[in-house]
């Protein structure tokens, strides 16, 4: 059953310029949205901008670095003054990390964690008395790797763990108000989230990312998102591998964790 509708709605999208983010900027704007696009790239930015303008649809891009509580702070608030407010927030914005905990310096760890959860964290508290007003919906674009184990992405996991934490505890806190909470655990998507990928060093890792089953596309998790988005769902887990990993990782933990430990340990060998 559909309980929201987005036409004329003020969706912000973190990360918007490119992957999961664009798709499900690109889904929001065809049901009528005005979209307001964050994110670092400025090139694609207004590549986007031009893009989303030349088919009719309304739209805002501003660069904003998620990981300065100051650039989140002051896009939110061009946002409400251009358009009057927020309906939905997708916090998108990401950064990955593959290398072993040994070898991983704690800069790397500050970072993963400046984008992924004090992002997320800077955003939704920039935009959360307007969403409370507009009674609106936040997107939190987490992980498998938010819910489980996953070796060699100890960073990356532990940001998204984080992220779960904040985003179903405020659930509870602003369910009464109107305000609905969705999580989105994607699997292996085919995006360049990867090709950026952080070694211990904090340059970009050379070593092949490891995977299970087939990558879906963005346009599809959009899609998926965009309809749960109506439907109001708490948790969408995205792909048949996630759904099954998510299931085992519930129902038999242990064996999860021997099985993807055994199935990730080439990307730490050397």
């Amino acid at each position: 059953m559909v309980k929201r509708e987005f036409s004329n709605k003020v969706v912000v999208v973190t990360g918007a310029a490119s992957g999961i983010g664009l798709a499900v900027a690109r889904r929001f704007a065809r049901a009528g949205a005005i979209c307001a696009m964050l994110d670092m790239d400025r090139v694609r930015l207004e590549r986007c901008e031009h893009e989303f303008g030349d088919a009719g649809h309304r739209v805002m891009a501003l660069r904003c670095d998620v990981s300065r509580r100051g650039d989140c702070e002051a896009a939110m608030a061009a946002v409400i003054a251009r358009f009057g407010g927020v309906d939905v927030l997708f916090n998108n914005a990401g950064i990955t990390q593959r290398s072993a905990f040994v070898e991983t310096r704690i800069e790397v760890y500050e970072q993963v964690m400046a984008v992924n959860f004090f992002g997320a964290l800077y955003c939704t508290k920039a935009a959360i008395h307007s969403l409370i007003l507009r009674r609106g919906l936040i997107i939190a674009n987490e992980s498998i790797a938010g819910l489980a184990p996953l070796l060699g992405r100890t960073g990356y996991a532990a940001s998204k763990h984080a992220m779960h934490g904040l985003f179903t505890s405020l659930r509870s806190e602003v369910r009464d108000k109107g305000v609905h909470i969705m999580v989105v655990c994607p699997g292996f998507i085919k995006t360049n989230l990867q090709d950026r990928a952080l070694g211990g060093d904090g340059t970009v890792t050379r070593h092949p990312q490891s995977r299970i089953g087939r990558q879906d596309t963005p346009a599809c998790a959009a899609e998926a998102i965009f309809n749960a988005a109506a439907r109001e769902k708490d948790l969408l887990v995205l792909t048949t591998m996630g759904k099954i990993g998510y299931w085992v990782s519930r129902l038999a933990p242990g064996y999860y964790e021997r099985r993807m430990a055994s199935q990730f340990k080439a990307e730490l060998e050397h």
